[in-house]
């Protein structure tokens, strides 16, 4: 795919999606944190409702520390993992208050150095909380990605490489989220909308559906 076509498709998405912002609600950047961490294998709705009941009782790490790891599962019990989600997230709260004054991180290295808090979830802060050019390749933007063709690979570091190369500079900080929401309600899983999408004329998937 040539860089008229990629800047083309990230023009549209734009326009179609004006306000691209994640849809975990949060307030701090710890809540998004902790969001993110509860988030895993888990959707954005499940989360919400949990950290609904959460956030108003305990929303700094000394408070979700406080709460104790028994009492914050109370909280979390919905979301799938939420015993291993639990155990990371108290653990993340002492080390955030230990080693960084209670406030999150705005570098990788410190991020990923927290219980977890992979790759993925660093890029999802550096880029929600701190507007940092970074892309958290999930399953959506992995399928969006290779199915359009604009950034093929095996995994998710190969296309978030490509993407990290590639997405035209004025997008950088959007990606992200466009992408994510274009795979969410547009590019599904089994049956992509082609018939709705703003960029089917650009994609480079051979097998494109009517609805």
């Amino acid at each position: 795919m040539n860089a008229a076509k990629r800047l083309a498709i990230f023009d549209r998405l734009a326009q179609a999606i004006p306000e691209p912002v994640t849809e975990l609600d949060y307030a701090t950047p710890f809540e998004l944190l902790v969001a993110v961490v509860l988030s895993a294998q888990a959707t954005d709705k499940g989360v919400n409702k949990a950290t609904a009941l959460l956030f108003p009782v305990a929303n700094t790490p000394q408070a979700i520390g406080d709460l104790g790891e028994e009492r914050l599962k109370e909280y979390i019990k919905t979301i799938g993992l939420f015993n291993t989600k639990a155990k990371n997230i108290i653990a993340l709260c002492g080390q955030l208050l230990e080693r960084h004054g209670g406030e999150v991180p705005q570098d990788r290295t410190a991020l990923e150095a927290l219980p977890g808090v992979g790759r993925k979830t660093a890029n999802v802060i550096l880029n929600t909380a701190f507007g940092q050019e970074t892309i958290a390749v999930d399953t959506h933007i992995f399928r969006v990605a290779n199915r359009s063709r604009l950034a093929t690979g095996k995994n998710v570091l190969e296309v978030e490489r490509k993407l990290t190369r590639t997405v035209p500079p004025q997008h950088r900080k959007d990606a992200h989220h466009l992408l994510i929401l274009h795979g969410r309600y547009t590019c599904i899983a089994r049956k992509p909308r082609c018939g709705s999408c703003p960029i089917a004329d650009l994609c480079e998937f051979p097998d494109k559906t009517e609805a």
